[in-house]
């Protein structure tokens, strides 16, 4: 089976190779991606967190200059590194959080976010960090979107999150995802997160005739979280290669919807059958991160997916979750068809976020 691997680059497709290539039954045994703080790393963040006070009026305002985190820097930026070279992910926990206010808090969760990467909107109203929590009939309400009947109404991947259903696998677009667990779920919430690599690896060597399919392109919906018009439609394979470097970008509702779009061929029995696959195998690989409250989980995009299982609340306050994206210094080039919706794709360039709505 002949096929382009990468960028000017033809052969047999091999498996990939290196540290983002996990299994969820093997993740416990790795060191390195957890990381409790030490009481001088919550004592460096407190003393940057009064900092950011006397100089930023609003936490949006915080740059590394406005929150100095001393030593531990140095640990932010190694890291930052393994994000990109290593497993792809961290978890820190312990941060105290009920110790801190709401705006405490979002100036420590933003200003950690600001000694990794730079921050990127996650909406066209130009939300810098996004609250996860069950809204309820409200977010049914927005993220309704209606077609020319009633069997075209879908529920957006954006309002999805706001309700207490489970997630499925996905990627967000932004180079890397960071949360904060505030609550955890009175029962549920649980993160699943899973290599894609792995993924790749293991349908090659079941499947490789849907591999292929899982290398060509799926048309995609927008879906009315841009400026310009909420049918817009692109292309986009749901595993790419950049210079030998691996990326998929992902989310099955995203290619549901646009079949919902009139004029758009539906996905064929093959391209079904690839993503049910790359589904099942995901389930198979992953592993179960559960959130306790201070703790922080940091996932490169590009080598991860993750998803939710659905959860309940208990009377009250609920779970919540901060959530930022971040644009890397260190990020891999992209492949020329995630322009449309990364903006920029060079290597290390500010990209990825949702377009700010200019136009009011």
């Amino acid at each position: 089976m002949e096929t382009e691997t990468s960028e000017g680059q033809t052969g047999r497709r091999r498996p990939l190779e290196g540290p983002a290539v996990w299994r969820g039954a093997d993740l416990p045994n790795i060191s390195g991606w957890r990381r409790p703080l030490a009481a001088s790393e919550i004592e460096a963040l407190d003393a940057a967190l009064r900092c950011s006070q006397t100089h930023c009026a609003d936490w949006r305002d915080i740059t590394v200059d406005t929150f100095p985190l001393g030593d531990f820097a140095a640990s932010l930026a190694r890291v930052r590194d393994n994000l990109e070279n290593g497993l792809g992910l961290v978890k820190f926990s312990g941060l105290p959080v009920d110790r801190y206010d709401e705006d405490e808090r979002r100036r420590i969760f933003f200003g950690i976010g600001a000694h990794l990467g730079n921050h990127v909107s996650q909406s066209a109203q130009g939300e810098m960090m996004g609250d996860i929590r069950d809204e309820g009939a409200e977010a049914l309400r927005r993220g309704l979107i209606t077609g020319d009947d009633d069997t075209k109404a879908f529920l957006s991947s954006r309002a999805r999150v706001q309700t207490p259903a489970l997630l499925r696998f996905h990627t967000d677009r932004t180079d890397v995802v960071g949360l904060l667990c505030v609550r955890p779920a009175a029962e549920g919430g649980i993160s699943k997160v899973v290599s894609t690599q792995a993924i790749y690896n293991e349908i090659l060597e079941r499947r490789p005739d849907l591999l292929e399919v899982l290398c060509q392109d799926f048309n995609r919906s927008l879906f009315g979280q841009e400026t310009g018009g909420r049918e817009m439609i692109h292309a986009l394979p749901v595993f790419c290669f950049r210079d030998g470097a691996f990326t998929s970008y992902y989310s099955r509702t995203y290619l549901e919807a646009a079949e919902k779009i009139p004029g758009v061929e539906p996905m064929t029995d093959i391209q079904v059958e690839a993503l049910d696959m790359l589904g099942e195998v995901a389930e198979e690989l992953c592993y179960d991160m559960h959130f306790a409250a201070g703790d922080m989980q940091f996932l490169n995009n590009h080598i991860m997916y993750h998803a939710r299982s659905s959860f309940t609340d208990e009377a009250g306050e609920g779970r919540l979750l901060h959530r930022i994206w971040l644009s890397m210094s260190n990020g891999r080039a992209l492949p020329e068809s995630y322009r449309i919706l990364w903006g920029n794709i060079e290597s290390g360039a500010l990209r990825g976020g949702i377009a700010q709505d200019t136009a009011a």
